[in-house]
């Protein structure tokens, strides 16, 4: 028997206990073991909660308890999850988190002090989706040559929004938060942040690459506005959040942010609140993977998942996959300014003669090449003109030192945008 102490029976930790408890004969078949939820932690016990497990304010009541074999993390947060977590640890006690915060800091830590103690994180990405378990294990046979996921179904259900139905970037959240897609400050989820620690933990798994969030490119989508998707579907683009890792030689590229993308590509196609991730091998090619990346039950499902493992005794493997360092020489993160892309440009100016050269000049100064252009009339203002570019592969410095030079021009009306482009 396996006995489950949760810390933090909100909405997932409500979940678990109920696919334990309403599943078990399914589970106890299909590890070999019952497991049992026998306590959990909440800030107030007074709170009513649909769930039926004897509850505690007191971490000390599962950290500390002798029959508790497996502690189950769901409070979130970074620095006092850590602190539990580690407590579970020397406590050679398993432990299950669905944390993508936690992780995104603290990984490597968790790993060398867990040494045989398992420790289950398949919750902490895409929530339903099995990604860290196709990393691991079923792809464990290949070098990872690229992953572009679809990774925050917030920002997934506005951009699909805003593509399908016109609509602007404010009345789309307001709407996510009226449905509950999207928290009253959603700046984690729509500022490319909570995609961003997925990010790191898959990239871990795939290049055993310790990077902290701060380090790697970061950008939302709260600048995105309906000449971005006039441009979109005038090319046959997708805008997408897009997590995209990609090992070029021994450096990797670790970025998040918005993304123009052909709709003949699979990733295009995952709309609304739904998560995609594609990966690349080099010996089995793309494999892709859609599903729930949120919600109780199928976040829930997750976390049970690696109770399972735990209870077959098959997660005692390595945390993060692997043994030894994945490449001989060991992979470093790529400088940003040396990523290399294709990159859509937003200009707004004074409609009058000469400005396109100028622009087209800096941009040439720049080693940019133009790929494509149109120019729209601003609905706003007759005299301003919107100019849209797109551009042949160049350097991410490059880009941004047009963009800074095309600011300062006395005829640029509006900041300079930008999005980048993954055909």
């Amino acid at each position: 028997m396996i006995r489950v102490g949760i810390i933090g029976v909100g909405t997932v930790g409500s979940h678990v206990v109920k696919i334990l408890q309403e599943n078990e004969d399914i589970i106890t078949a299909r590890s070999g073991k019952k497991i049992i939820p026998i306590i959990g932690v909440v800030k107030d016990t007074t709170k009513k909660r649909d769930v039926n497990l004897p509850l505690s304010s007191d971490v000390n009541d599962v950290l500390d308890n002798p029959e508790v074999d497996v502690v189950v993390e769901l409070m979130g947060g970074v620095d006092e999850a850590y602190k539990i977590v580690t407590r579970a640890l020397k406590n050679k006690k398993a432990v299950v988190t669905a944390n993508k915060a936690l992780l995104a800091y603290h990984r490597y830590e968790l790993r060398d002090l867990a040494g045989d103690t398992p420790i289950g994180y398949e919750a902490s990405v895409a929530g339903g989706i099995p990604i860290i378990k196709a990393l691991r294990e079923g792809l464990s046979a290949n070098h990872i040559e690229a992953i572009k996921g679809i990774m925050n179904g917030t920002c997934n259900f506005i951009l699909t929004k805003m593509m399908n139905e016109k609509a602007e970037f404010a009345d789309v959240l307001r709407e996510a938060q009226a449905l509950g897609y999207a928290e009253a400050d959603p700046t984690f989820d729509v500022g490319g942040f909570d995609a961003a620690h997925k990010l790191l933990i898959l990239a871990s798994i795939a290049y055993g690459i310790d990077v902290k969030p701060e380090e790697i490119l970061i950008e939302g989508i709260e600048h995105i506005n309906s000449e971005d998707i006039y441009f979109a579907k005038e090319f046959g683009y997708n805008i997408k959040l897009l997590t995209i890792a990609k090992k070029s030689g021994d450096q990797v590229e670790l970025r998040v942010h918005p993304a123009l993308v052909p709709i003949t590509q699979m990733i295009a196609k995952v709309d609304g609140v739904m998560n995609g991730i594609s990966v690349i091998g080099d010996r089995v090619g793309e494999t892709m993977y859609y599903g729930p990346g949120a919600g109780g039950s199928a976040t829930a499902s997750a976390v049970v998942s690696d109770l399972i493992d735990i209870a077959r005794h098959t997660q005692n493997s390595p945390m993060l996959g692997f043994i030894k360092p994945l490449e001989k020489s060991g992979l470093t993160l790529m400088n940003r300014d040396n990523i290399c892309t294709q990159y859509y440009i937003r200009v707004t100016v004074e409609d009058k003669i000469g400005v396109l050269s100028k622009i087209s000049e800096i941009l040439g100064k720049h080693s940019i090449s133009i790929s494509s252009f149109l120019q729209k009339q601003d609905v706003k203002k007759e005299e301003r003109a919107v100019l849209l570019f797109s551009t042949h592969t160049c350097k991410e410095s490059d880009i941004q030192k047009a963009l800074q030079e095309l600011s300062q021009l006395e005829f640029v009306e509006l900041k300079p945008a930008m999005i980048r482009i993954e055909a």
